[in-house]
């Protein structure tokens, strides 16, 4: 029977093996081929290997990026995109969310239920609509325009979020800062951000994100070449004309540097400040 048992137990592993490397190739393989993409010698898709560089190594299609397009430009808007929402969206939901947390006030309830109603929807219905009020204030083919669509999409699900953390903390916190002469600015400041460190930095992390590789929003806000960003750029490698999925490739590698330095910048902080967040009721 011992035999038995074992046998089956070592059937058990190699068949949690086999499945656990079939669904490492699956989503490693993707990644791999990508980057072995970016240095490739091959220009279009159907020249490259199916094995990971097995055409070599070479720096061509950053040379061609860097040199030859106007990727760096794309890489600023985007950056600039990315920062701008990333700013006004912790900045307006937090104080939305510390004053739906902390303020007794007449329709309350039913603006928290609007904001939810609002998240429901998906973005793309309210597009047209979107258009012409950005027509109307100026906002088509400009930066800040593409900001305020972003913004204004992050805060009603941002506000529940951040609420709902702000909720557990410990309201004897306010109370004794009150106490002592604070004003509200100055608890939320000194008090409550320190405290909802983490949900502030996942917050940040999420709205910086997403516009990175969004394509809906700026094919419909910006027009010319110098206010493209990096998903309209890039998509103009893999267009009906045009079969760079290499040079496509390389410029999708360079954005994940962005991401990989954010995250560990992030990373830290949130860490640390769940070691040190306050007593919470």
């Amino acid at each position: 029977m011992k035999k038995h048992y074992s046998a089956v137990a070592v059937i058990n592993k190699v068949v949690i093996y086999i499945m656990f490397l079939l669904i490492s190739f699956f989503v490693f393989y993707p990644l791999v081929y990508t980057v072995s993409a970016a240095f490739s010698p091959s220009n279009n898709l159907a020249g490259l290997s199916i094995v990971p560089f097995g055409d070599g190594f070479n720096l061509k299609h950053f040379n061609y990026l860097f040199q030859k397009t106007s990727y760096w430009l794309w890489f600023k808007n985007t950056l600039i995109i990315a920062l701008w929402t990333t700013l006004l969206t912790v900045i307006i939901a937090s104080i939305s969310a510390y004053i739906f947390s902390r303020f007794k006030f007449v329709f309350k309830k039913g603006l928290l239920v609007s904001l939810l109603i609002l998240q429901i929807f998906p973005s793309f219905v309210g597009m047209i609509a979107i258009y012409v009020i950005l027509y109307r204030i100026h906002g088509l083919n400009t930066l800040w325009g593409l900001v305020l669509v972003y913004t204004a999409g992050n805060i009603p699900y941002n506000t529940w979020m951040v609420k709902s953390y702000m909720d557990t903390v410990s309201k004897s916190l306010d109370e004794a800062a009150r106490i002592d002469g604070a004003s509200h600015f100055r608890i939320y400041s000194t008090i409550i951000l320190p405290v909802t460190r983490p949900i502030i930095t996942f917050l940040a992390i999420s709205s910086f994100t997403g516009p990175w590789m969004d394509f809906i929003f700026p094919k419909m806000v910006l027009r010319s070449e110098e206010k493209m960003t990096l998903a309209l750029g890039l998509f103009s490698f893999v267009s009906d004309k045009k079969n760079e999925f290499t040079n496509f490739a390389a410029g999708s590698l360079i954005i994940a540097v962005p991401f990989v330095i954010f995250f560990l910048l992030t990373q830290r902080a949130m860490m640390a400040s769940m070691g040190a967040a306050a007593v919470k009721e």
